[in-house]
């Protein structure tokens, strides 16, 4: 069971390593990280080494992590792919096996930067790649938007090579945003869904929210969908907690175990 750890970032703010730790204990064995600072080799302050000693400890594994491509976006090419090398190095230290770009900031997105957007994901995917490791885009919303007939998402989807640029569905946004289920995209797109986030929906706002308490019939979706080609998943929600983010972690947990673990 995985836990994209942006759920809790404000506890892992305060204390990473404790953070994770209770994350443990509530039956979460894997993580996908967010937050390196290449320049200083750490992940939450703590160096790149160190971290994945004390995520040993707690017997807890990183299998991907969100980096902050999108600051790169109008530097030099020279530039980007110094900034790949550093990513890959800690992905390399923390044995993780996916690099993931999680986000395009709002300024870049038009069709124009979509195209340009598909040729720096086949360069990234061919970098990470020859480095042993596997690259993804994970989407949001804004990737469905329709731009006088044209989506960012169909640029991404035909102009990256599916062998160097696979795909994290966000089941949430996918479900909030496109004209197509994710089992659609799935069976769409053979080889390219590795990874998954899966999150629910408020009944009434369509905000986030815990497992189990939103819109989103996961029992169905979990039960039917082609996982064929998934490698990893993470429980994730990025705000509306009932409580707080420890509590909410603690809930979709329960509900996941309960319910939804099995067709996993």
């Amino acid at each position: 069971m995985g836990l994209q750890l942006f759920t809790i970032r404000d506890a892992m703010a305060n204390d990473p390593i404790q953070s994770i730790k209770y994350a443990r204990e509530l039956g979460y064995e894997d993580g996908e990280i967010y937050g390196y600072d290449g320049d200083n080799d750490t992940y939450y302050g703590i160096k790149s080494k160190e971290f994945k000693k004390q995520i040993d400890d707690l017997d807890f594994t990183i299998s991907s992590g969100h980096y902050d491509f999108s600051s790169h976006f109008n530097e030099p090419m020279d530039k980007l792919k110094r900034y790949i090398d550093q990513c890959i190095e800690g992905s390399h230290t923390l044995d993780s096996k996916y690099i993931t770009w999680p986000w395009l900031a709002p300024e870049y997105r038009t069709i124009e930067n979509f195209k340009i957007l598909t040729d720096k994901l086949n360069v990234i995917g061919e970098q990470v790649t020859n480095a042993g490791l596997q690259f993804a885009y994970h989407n949001h919303d804004f990737e469905f938007t329709d731009h006088n007939g044209e989506q960012g998402y169909d640029i991404i989807l035909s102009g990256t090579d599916p062998n160097l640029v696979k795909l994290q569905m966000d089941m949430y946004w996918v479900e909030h945003s496109s004209n197509k289920s994710p089992a659609e995209l799935i069976a769409e797109n053979p080889g390219r869904y590795v990874m998954w986030h899966i999150k629910d929906m408020d009944k009434v706002t369509r905000d986030y929210s815990e497992m189990g308490n939103g819109s989103i019939d996961y029992k169905k979706m979990l039960s039917t969908i082609d996982k064929d080609d998934l490698r990893y998943y993470y429980i994730e929600q990025g705000g509306n907690y009932s409580e707080n983010s420890m509590q909410s972690i603690k809930d979709s947990a329960i509900y996941f175990k309960k319910h939804l673990q099995r067709y996993l």
